[in-house]
């Protein structure tokens, strides 16, 4: 008995729990089970949120797919789809400014990545290694035009001076570098081990050849996010062509779709169609705004899985 009684004692360092239902949990409350009430208001919370998301989105594609019949009965935006038909895409991709326009932001969002990517992985890898020329003065000039800027019209004078109104140049250089991109490429640069970068030097590879054989295949997760973002920025954006250009046919096509929601003016070859009844202004409207979703749409999911990763590896180191 006194065998049994030395084996079912508890140990020294073993907290005693007082016995009844008010005993301490073995684990803490949110690593616990969550209950089936907490589950389903979980679920009915993210099927509210995804439909706040995709029924704006189911209408927009709706009425850009709708006959002029159909809207017309609907009183404006069409929520059920009846006589689904793509006369707004065919004359918008036929050619005329909507399709010059989309060409234009394609080649500004591939040459400005491009650009971007790579003047910000160059600058965040010499500011991730700790004995290359005035880094830190560098980092701090960088972190200092995170909070004071210029100004929009010195800029605008800045750019002007430089005679690069009415150039593509106008969408690029001005917006071509985000000082929280490189630092984010910085800290995940920083993160990587620095015996396989002093293993490298000792074959003899310089520093470039480093970036591109070891660094970056490393760094694919956070490269991959940070080009979705400079892609997003210069697919979006629309500011600056507003300011810089003055010529309509160098526009993007975010420029166009302001014109057609706000009923300025109608691109060359659709104000006809659209005055004679072929088609309706408001379903050609949804349609730009369905091509200039579209891109984002189809590129995001294939960046999505390296997000987490890339975004909290790069945040939190160094």
């Amino acid at each position: 008995m006194t065998a049994v009684r030395e084996a079912t004692a508890p140990a020294a360092d073993e907290p005693v729990r007082a016995p009844g239902r008010w005993a301490a949990p073995p684990r803490p409350v949110w690593e616990e089970e969550p209950s089936r009430a907490g589950l389903a208001g979980k679920g009915l919370v993210l099927l509210l949120a995804c439909l706040g998301i995709l029924f704006p989105l189911w209408i927009v594609v709706v009425t850009s797919l709708s006959s002029r019949k159909t809207i017309d009965e609907a009183g404006g935006l069409v929520m059920i789809p009846k006589d689904v038909t793509f006369v707004a895409y065919q004359e918008l991709l036929s050619g005329g400014q909507v399709t010059r326009a989309a060409l234009v932001s394609v080649g500004i969002t591939l040459v400005g990545t491009l650009f971007s990517m790579a003047v910000s992985v160059l600058c965040a890898y010499g500011l991730s290694r700790s004995g290359s020329l005035g880094h830190r003065w560098i980092l701090m000039v960088l972190l200092a035009t995170m909070f004071f800027s210029a100004g929009l019209i010195p800029t605008y004078l800045l750019v002007q001076s430089l005679g690069l109104t009415d150039s593509y140049l106008a969408l690029i250089l001005p917006s071509a570098i985000s000082v929280f991109n490189i630092l984010v490429l910085r800290g995940f640069f920083m993160g990587i081990s620095q015996e396989l970068v002093d293993s490298a030097r000792i074959d003899g590879a310089g520093d470039l050849r480093i970036l591109w054989q070891i660094v970056l295949p490393l760094s694919r997760a956070v490269v991959a996010v940070i080009t979705l973002f400079y892609a997003v920025g210069y697919w979006s954006a629309w500011f600056n062509a507003s300011l810089y250009l003055n010529d309509q046919d160098m526009l993007p096509l975010q420029n166009v779709m302001i014109q057609l929601v706000q009923k300025q003016e109608a691109p060359v070859g659709l104000g006809q169609a659209i005055k004679t009844g072929e088609l309706s202004g408001l379903a050609v409207q949804m349609a730009v705004m369905v091509m200039a979703l579209l891109p984002v749409a189809v590129l995001s999911p294939f960046v999505q899985r390296h997000f987490k990763k890339g975004m909290l590896t790069g945040a939190v180191k160094g």
